[in-house]
């Protein structure tokens, strides 16, 4: 797109406490020259991630009639940008957004579960129904454990070939998708990346990243945030992967050298200014 202001509604749960979800989406795609219009799914006093009993309240009454109120206001939105659900109306919500706006870019960050589980708000009908929304997209960012439900397969233990990455985002795309990324994969040749793929192109990417002894909730929202406010901004897939995958590196790099509880999350606020840098981005290679 060109300098203007791109207006993305951004359908995810707000977490008062610990960086992840809209309290990282929305800096982060500010910061790229987004408008982000919150329409929350659900609201919790904390993450789920080590932060003890968590006070949280679903908003599956409000996302539906948001939708009306932001049609009867004739606003147009660029891009239409999921998260986390906590149900299946929810993502009977998410499909009439894209409904509503066919033009915009329709991106799914498919929140389904990690190393190997899944989240404990998930059902087998959210599950049975992501594969739907997920079909209706024009690219998805799962995890390794996302792909495995999503594609009703076994979990891949241990480190991945170059052939399988390939194998897993090739039917990713069979859903129905154009592009799909698989986030934080570690590779036969010790590597730790993040692959892509482009259906239309036949083309398959990867953008290396430093390995860190740390793990920080949050970091998937980031990438799929940079993804989205890069590609909105005219990247193609892999420079989107290289941007993304460069920003989290230097949060995640930055957060372990200052030795901060990883449960709150990664120290954006010190990282936000080089997200408005526009530089054209090389660390990609084909897969």
């Amino acid at each position: 797109m060109d300098n203007a202001c791109g207006l993305v509604a951004a359908i995810h749960d707000l977490s008062g406490f610990g960086r992840c979800s809209l309290s990282v989406i929305m800096p982060a795609l500010s910061a790229m020259g987004m408008q982000v219009c919150a329409v929350p799914t659900a609201i919790l006093s904390t993450h789920t991630g080590g932060m003890g009993e968590v006070e949280m309240r679903d908003l599956t009454d409000y996302t539906a009639g948001a939708l009306r109120h932001y049609r009867r206001l004739g606003l147009s939105f660029d891009c239409v940008y999921s998260g986390f659900l906590s149900s299946e109306d929810q993502i009977g919500h998410c499909l009439e957004f894209f409904e509503a706006y066919p033009l915009a870019l329709h991106v799914v960050d498919p929140v389904l579960g990690d190393h190997g589980r899944a989240y404990r708000t998930v059902t087998p009908g959210i599950q049975k129904r992501m594969r739907e929304l997920v079909g209706a997209a024009d690219i998805i960012t799962p995890n390794l454990t996302e792909v495995a439900m999503l594609l009703g397969c076994d979990y891949p233990k241990g480190p991945l070939t170059a052939s399988l990455a390939k194998s897993l985002l090739a039917r990713l795309g069979e859903l129905g998708p154009r592009q799909a990324i698989i986030t934080g994969l570690s590779l036969a040749t010790d590597t730790m990346v993040n692959v892509g793929y482009d259906r239309e192109r036949g083309a398959y990417w990867r953008a290396e990243c430093e390995y860190v002894p740390a793990s920080y909730p949050g970091t998937g929202d980031l990438f799929a945030s940079v993804i989205t406010g890069s590609l909105l901004r005219g990247d193609s897939l892999p420079l989107a992967m290289s941007r993304a995958t460069s920003f989290v590196q230097l949060c995640v790099k930055t957060t372990y050298g200052y030795g901060t509880d990883p449960r709150f999350g990664v120290l954006l606020e010190k990282s936000l200014p080089w997200l408005t840098r526009e530089e054209i981005m090389t660390g990609y290679s084909g897969l």
